[in-house]
């Protein structure tokens, strides 16, 4: 679909690209990675012809339609609704709509055989392009991204820009181009909406190249990730996951290949350092040094992880209870978020807000942090708790015109410059960096900065709305690192999903105008979610902690009766672990075929490959649910 070969782009000095190669292929979910600045969204400009390279080519073919959402598109303004907005997608039909109805209104005047056959070829090809579908499918799609059937008739202008956002988003999808290049999608939504995307994206016939820092997102969509480094491309045959582990295998046998590489270079010196000195060895000594400088040789491993070399202090333990909320109602003007809600934060509890956006979690945190006071029925806060709230407005509240390390001093006297540079050392702030000015730093930077001042506050209780947004993969490595070593109270609303699994021992969702709690992980939460929807009748509600619940007492069966179903029901287990081992053994077939670079030169075969892949995947999902019901109900007749 589109080769690069030998690409370099160079910005002044610097090249950002040096001979990089790299060939996409028909179908592949690529997610392009790398360090802020290593030129993953150039590449994407790059790729659409917005930059020229300096030297080297990227060939497309001529027919290859291409699907570009960019940042850029914020400042896309229309006074047209957003369903008119995402239809614009459809230019032909939308053409030949026109076309048809100029071509009715002149019918009522004109009936000559011409104007009859040119309307009936309009119509062929507006129904052979399914025209008659394409506001279901514009309305679909925006569902999908969370707008409501009001919302579809509001004008594009009416909304914020993350919104507007997703109507591009929307209208791009509903190209259905060739190739989607996506440069962050997922920064404007929320969690429902970011799933929907997964589904979509999986499902998508097309190639797609993603940029994100969502790695749980690259996760579930994504089967190749590139990496852009140090001016090359290096590519992996895999998701996100995969990447990490084939990169650490790799850095391990270079690393080992340096050592030894180091240890014959010595050996080698002290050879000629020895031979040089006596005549009749010079000229051995000679050959081996130009053997030395011919010597292709090996970098060591860089460390592109950083990790948090330091400790979280606050002068003042909490008592048990932190915030106690009881009996809470909120509400705006036609709309209400909370109602006679309860809800208690314990010292130590790590907490996750989630939900789609209008729940009220934002409204809730700033409940929590005492910023908000309109509201009925109580949230107290408990003995010797300090707090410290982080938000995305906090960064208007930077002194742009101190250096970084002032801003930090100033906001934090207790602590050394030392322990302040290690601090922002840790969040990618080294050497001369802490002394930029406030007002040069990118939104990430500005981000990093007022989240080490919330990390260096005297607070034993941390409340943070969305503190990954604007972080690449290493700051928000770094910000888990310091939340699972910090010994405080957290509460975090956030859509990563990787960085919510990470730091949450409870999750906490709005459901029913209730403050709703799951006390597990955040991968728990969604694996007993799913169970929940599949089963929406049996489901259970969310586990309590500390709450021994008594189970209902069950009517005995008679031992023969229970006897003959324990042996159908295993019977039907056998058949179903059977049916699963066959389905994953084709499973495995056809990831294999996958894998062979041959199947990408024939498109047909291709796309049924990945047909059959998909169906069987399901297949053997709705499989493996049905074993895991079936095992229940045997372990409680065995009980």
């Amino acid at each position: 679909m589109i080769a690069i070969n030998n690409l370099t782009f160079e910005i002044g000095a610097r090249a950002l690209y040096d001979e990089a190669n790299w060939h996409i292929k028909p179908g592949e979910k690529i997610g392009l990675i790398g360090a802020n600045g290593t030129g993953k969204t150039t590449l994407l400009k790059l790729i659409v012809g917005d930059y020229k390279p300096t030297s080297g080519t990227i060939s497309k073919s001529k027919e290859l339609t291409i699907g570009y959402l960019n940042q850029d598109l914020l400042s896309y303004a229309s006074d047209k609704s957003i369903l008119h907005v995402a239809m614009e997608a459809f230019e032909r039909q939308n053409q030949l709509h026109t076309e048809i109805e100029t071509l009715l209104k002149k019918l009522e005047t004109d009936y000559s055989e011409d104007l009859l056959n040119k309307l009936s070829d309009k119509q062929h090809e507006f129904e052979a392009l399914d025209g008659y579908n394409i506001e279901y499918k514009a309305h679909e799609i925006l569902a999908g991204l969370g707008f409501s059937d009001v919302d579809q008739e509001r004008k594009l202008n009416t909304f914020s820009g993350g919104w507007r956002m997703r109507v591009m988003l929307a209208k791009i999808l509903l190209q259905a181009p060739d190739i989607l290049l996506l440069d962050e999608p997922t920064n404007h939504l929320d969690l429902p909406s970011i799933q929907w995307l997964e589904d979509y994206l999986r499902n998508f016939e097309g190639a797609i190249v993603i940029v994100s820092h969502d790695r749980w997102f690259l996760d579930k969509v994504i089967n190749r990730t590139v990496e852009s480094r140090k001016g090359k491309l290096t590519v992996y045959a895999g998701n996100y996951t995969f990447y990490l582990e084939e990169k650490s295998l790799r850095e391990e046998i270079q690393r080992g290949e340096f050592k030894n590489q180091q240890a014959k270079i010595r050996q080698e010196e002290r050879l000629i350092e020895r031979f040089r000195a006596k005549a009749s060895k010079a000229k051995m000594a000679q050959s081996r040094i130009k053997m030395l400088d011919k010597m292709e040789r090996i970098d060591d491993v860089d460390d592109d992880n950083p990790s948090v070399n330091f400790s979280f202090k606050f002068s003042r333990q909490s008592g048990r209870n932190v915030i106690t909320i009881e009996d809470l109602s909120k509400s705006y003007p036609n709309l209400e978020i909370l109602s006679h809600a309860d809800a208690v934060i314990e010292k130590g509890d790590k907490i996750a807000l989630i939900g789609a956006n209008g729940r009220g979690k934002s409204t809730l945190l700033r409940i929590i942090a005492g910023a908000d006071k309109e509201f009925t029925g109580k949230s107290d806060t408990g003995y010797n708790v300090t707090q410290t709230f982080f938000a995305q407005h906090q960064l208007e509240s930077l002194h742009l015109e101190n250096e970084i390390l002032q801003e930090l001093q100033a906001f934090a006297p207790k602590h050394t410059d030392t322990e302040l540079r290690s601090i922002l050392g840790s969040f990618l702030f080294t050497g001369d960096d802490v002394f930029k000015k406030i007002r040069v730093l990118s939104g990430g930077e500005k981000s990093r900065v007022a989240l080490a001042k919330a990390l260096t506050a005297d607070a034993n209780f941390l409340i943070l709305d969305e503190p990954t947004n604007h972080l690449d993969m290493q700051s928000v490595n770094i910000l888990i690192q310091a939340i699972q070593q910090y010994e405080g109270t957290v509460i975090a609303v956030s859509h990563d999903r990787y960085f919510l699994d990470n730091i949450a021992n409870k999750i906490w969702y709005i459901e029913d105008k209730h403050i709703k709690e799951y006390p597990g992980t955040y991968a728990e939460y969604e694996e007993w979610q799913s169970k929940r929807k599949l089963q929406p009748k049996a489901a259970a509600p969310a586990p309590q902690p500390k709450k021994e619940e008594k189970k209902p007492e069950v009517k005995q069966q008679p031992t023969e009766d229970k006897s003959k179903q324990l042996k159908k029901l295993n019977q039907d287990l056998t058949r179903m672990e059977q049916q699963i081992a066959d389905l994953e053994k084709e499973v495995k077939q056809l990831e294999g075929k996958l894998a062979d670079d041959s199947i990408y030169s024939n498109p047909n075969k291709l796309k049924e490959t990945n047909t059959s892949y998909q169906q069987k995947q399901t297949q053997l999902k709705q499989v493996q649910q049905q074993w895991e019901t079936l095992a229940e109900q045997i372990m409680e007749l065995e009980a």
